[in-house]
């Protein structure tokens, strides 16, 4: 397998990114893990832009041993100077320089002819060359430069010494055929090609960048360019986890791979977006919440029965534990039957039924269903009572100066509607007042307390309460994402408790959805 370097430029082209602003120990931090990580090349920064850079460059210099810093330099004596100061203790430094090279920069930022470009790098390399073994040479603006003119440029860089030459789409301009014909130009026209690596360095500002960084693989590139989580300037750079992926699962197409270690991955990941504040995108390739979560019940049901019918990538592979079956409102019963033996419970077919309805209605009215939710919407019907009132509706009327109205309507075993209202000193009383008139039965609430089963706005409210009637006491349970119609839902189900107490006094009946 042809090896692919890896050429990190998180701390530099990343660092780039609007409101982004790593200080000196981050880096060093983000350099430690980029060196787990397994990357050939690190760019730690741009010495000549500030001081303060110039320090942090250094500071990553001493702290890396495992891994070559570089450090980027304009065409520029001073800039080179800077960056050699910058790399003075680092293990294997390399020096990165750029001048650009298209028709628009040559120009209106440059304002020089060809002939000036190709003489103004050419003494910058020589220079370097002085003090760097190792030299990165970039026409920037690769992309929209001539193709004659940038094999001109590649021959230039190769004699004046240069060990790599970059290509960058640096506008992200390209699509994957222009692109990988670029490297294929270059691999057939350039002389003395085959004594310096090519580079791909590509930006994502028509989302091709992991497909150019690839297309270039395949065309003779020896280098790819990137960042992790795909951060850079603009839209960003070519995401460094993405490639990696690419070329270990489709190895039979690329017959290439990098030498990272891909276990380092999602913990890379994190700290990166820890440290520069940059949050990772759900639906993010590789590294997203998502990219190992199924919640269509169709994907869960294939996933359960084998993972590849769904999952072309293992988050082992990327030192994540388990892929997640999420719980929503498009999950099967199949997921939801599973996930309930994962947390413990032993189901018979009528239960996961009656659960999986229940599921059903709070997934319509809570975006994130966790294991609290559901480890409460079983155990609230733990012990089966027959239900002699069912909860139908609840409406409410209500305002800190006017007294708390309610109107119950309540399902009786034999199908009969009954409904009633009644005013109260709280929205609560006004509904247990109501149920009372409803049902005909005199309790006395002896105790009520609720509770938070989950975190969050939409947090499943879980009511208890304790009804008696003469010398019998009876608790009810009721669960929802809304306290009152978890109140309404525990008081009834208590009534129903009672019911059942004076039919078959000291007996109780279980169901067997036992704790294994």
């Amino acid at each position: 397998m042809r090896k692919i370097y890896v050429f990190d430029t998180t701390l530099r082209d990343g660092e780039q990114s609007p409101g982004v602003n790593l200080n000196t120990q981050e880096k060093v931090e983000i350099a430690l893990q980029l060196e787990k990580l397994a990357v050939d090349r690190m760019e730690a920064g741009f010495p000549a832009a500030s001081p303060g850079d110039l320090a942090a460059v250094n500071a990553v210099a001493r702290a890396v041993r495992n891994a070559s810093v570089v450090a980027l330099s304009r065409s520029r004596e001073q800039d080179i100077d800077a960056a050699k100061e910058a790399l003075k203790d680092a293990q294997d430094p390399c020096l990165h320089l750029f001048l650009a090279t298209s028709p628009i920069h040559r120009k209106h930022k440059l304002r020089m002819e060809k002939q000036q470009v190709l003489e103004t790098a050419e003494a910058a390399i020589k220079y370097a060359k002085k003090y760097f073994s190792k030299i990165e040479f970039s026409p920037e603006d690769a992309g929209r430069t001539e193709l004659d003119f940038l094999c001109e440029v590649t021959e230039m860089a190769i004699r004046a010494g240069a060990t790599v030459v970059n290509i960058p789409d640096t506008v992200g301009y390209l699509y994957p055929s222009e692109y990988g014909n670029i490297f294929k130009t270059l691999k057939e026209n350039v002389t003395g090609i085959e004594k310096i690596q090519l580079s791909a360095h590509c930006h994502d500002d028509l989302g091709m960048a992991t497909a150019n960084a690839l297309a270039a693989i395949l065309n003779g590139a020896d280098q790819i360019e990137g960042t992790i989580n795909g951060i850079g300037e603009r839209a960003g750079n070519t995401a460094l986890e993405e490639v990696a992926l690419a070329l270990e699962t489709r190895q039979h197409l690329f017959e290439a791979k990098t030498s990272l270690v891909l276990s380092e991955i999602a913990r890379t990941s994190r700290l990166v977006s820890k440290l520069t504040g940059m949050v990772v995108p759900g639906n993010k390739a590789i590294v997203g919440a998502n990219a190992f979560a199924h919640e269509s019940g169709i994907h869960q049901d294939g996933m359960l029965k084998e993972k590849t019918t769904y999952e072309i990538i293992s988050p082992d592979t990327i030192g994540l534990k388990e892929s997640k079956l999420v719980l929503g409102k498009h999950s099967g019963r199949h997921a939801f039957r599973e996930k309930l033996i994962d947390m413990g419970y032993d189901p018979n077919d009528d239960q996961v039924n009656e659960a999986f309805a229940k599921f059903k209605v709070l997934a319509d009215r809570k975006k994130n269903v966790i294991d609290e939710d559901i480890r409460a919407l079983i155990e609230e019907k733990l012990v089966q009572t027959p239900e002699v009132f069912v909860l139908d509706t609840i409406q409410l009327s209500y305002g800190n100066q006017s007294v708390p109205m309610a109107t119950v309507r309540i399902v009786q075993s034999e199908g009969s509607l009954l409904e009633e209202g009644a005013i109260g000193n709280g929205s609560v009383d006004a509904i247990y007042k109501a149920i009372d008139k409803a049902t005909k039965e005199e309790v006395e609430l002896e105790d009520y307390s609720i509770k938070s089963v989950t975190q969050g706005k939409d947090a499943l409210g879980d009511v208890h309460v304790v009804l008696k009637q003469g010398d019998v006491s009876v608790h009810g349970r009721g669960v929802s994402t809304d306290i009152l119609e978890a109140s309404a839902k525990a008081y009834i189900d208590a009534i129903n408790r009672l019911i059942d107490k004076r039919k078959s006094p000291g007996s109780s009946r279980h169901g067997n959805m036992s704790l294994i």
